[in-house]
């Protein structure tokens, strides 16, 4: 099978969830045979192409037209794409929520959108109204797929509260995890708390460094390490300096950002830290949790959106009211007090990791849908 996904994001140019997804999803598909590609509008001067296992990575050169990107961006997609599809034809080309919106509707290759978060999903948890163009697009998008992949129901559920899948067939498939992974070999540092994720308003961190101030009335020696990518506003400020703008220093004792490192360190810092909080807001599986939870650590994550779908709470791990940084701070003083019991947690944790997520059966479901499509 001739699959093409439709993305900028990949841990070789850009980190982020989706990139994830791709690289080991990408990898499978090509390790069984399937020809993959992941191609998009890139940054540079010049068109890069790269091979990562098996996968190849397009990136086309970057606008320096008077075009409007968007505009830019469809004439670029098309053009490669009906070259692609001229030396072998394409089954699939896959896409986020927006991404069919600039692609022809005449390529005859079947189009499925992958739900990792679109613009309408995430209007709630960032308090804001709907772009008119974006919104536009995004619905333009949905009318030209075949068919629709929600990594969760709870993505399922929340998008159709604002978008029509207009009949078309849907089916809930899992984000695959990396499940012949083995846990490193490393010692325990029970005073590190993790988090990973971009540093931003949706992903709980302001929560969390209010919910750490209260921990360390009790627990001084306790350390916060804070592992992605800084995120900016539209005028280009800082997301980690508006917070220490915001509270005083005494909120950032023993609070550490890191900034983005490489995914086999972050497994070892998984692995090193006595346990991991992840109170985003919204998120669509949560990735960053399966993770940690492969990597048997306690991990307390959303009592909202997909956390019960990925947490049995007391028993996987611990839920908590993500706007509340009381409810925070107590699951983390659970787990310093409780440390037999949490340690229990991220071990059953593990074993249902391995088994819900594993590469090779979230692989045959998809497989299946597309030759549903394709048939």
């Amino acid at each position: 099978m001739n699959i093409v996904f439709l993305s900028a994001e990949y841990p070789l140019w850009a980190p982020g969830g989706v990139g994830t997804f791709l690289q080991t999803f990408g990898r499978s598909l090509a390790m069984h045979g399937h020809t993959i590609t992941i191609l998009g509008v890139g940054v540079e001067e010049n068109e890069v192409i790269l091979e990562d296992e098996g996968v190849t990575l397009i990136r086309l050169p970057k606008n320096k037209t008077i075009l409007p990107n968007f505009l830019y961006n469809a004439w670029q997609l098309n053009k490669r794409l009906k070259l692609m599809q001229s030396q072998n034809p394409i089954d699939i080309i896959e896409s986020a929520e927006l991404g069919l919106a600039i692609i022809s509707k005449k390529h005859p290759a079947k189009m499925v959108i992958r739900m990792h978060g679109g613009h309408h999903f995430f209007a709630e948890a960032e308090k804001r109204g709907i772009n008119w163009r974006k919104g536009l697009l995004e619905k333009k998008s949905f009318k030209k797929a075949d068919g629709f992949i929600a990594v969760s129901q709870y993505v399922k559920d929340h998008t159709a509260k604002y978008l029509t899948y207009h009949n078309k067939p849907i089916e809930i498939i899992n984000y695959p995890i990396n499940t012949s992974l083995e846990i490193p070999k490393i010692s325990i540092q029970n005073n590190k708390i993790l988090f990973a994720g971009t540093v931003c308003e949706k992903k709980g961190v302001r929560q969390l460094i209010e919910a750490f101030k209260i921990v360390r009335t009790t627990y001084p020696e306790k350390e916060l390490d804070i592992y992605g990518r800084d995120w900016f506003y539209p005028n280009g400020d800082s997301y980690i300096e508006k917070l220490k703008q915001d509270y005083d220093a005494s909120y950032f004792i023993n609070v550490v950002f890191h900034g983005t490192i490489e995914r086999e360190l972050l497994n070892l810092k998984y692995r090193e830290a006595g346990l991991c909080v992840f109170p985003s807001h919204m998120e669509t599986q949560g990735l960053v949790t399966l993770e940690a939870m492969l990597l048997q650590k306690p991990v307390i994550f959303s009592q909202y959106g997909p956390g019960p779908e990925t947490i049995i709470h007391e028993e996987t791990g611990l839920l908590c009211d993500v706007y509340d940084p009381i409810d925070i701070a107590e699951k983390i003083i659970w787990c310093i007090k409780n440390p037999d019991k949490a340690n229990l947690l991220g071990i059953k944790a593990e074993k249902v990791v391995r088994k819900k997520y594993d590469k090779s059966h979230i692989l045959e479901k998809n497989l299946a849908f597309y030759d549903s499509l394709i048939s």
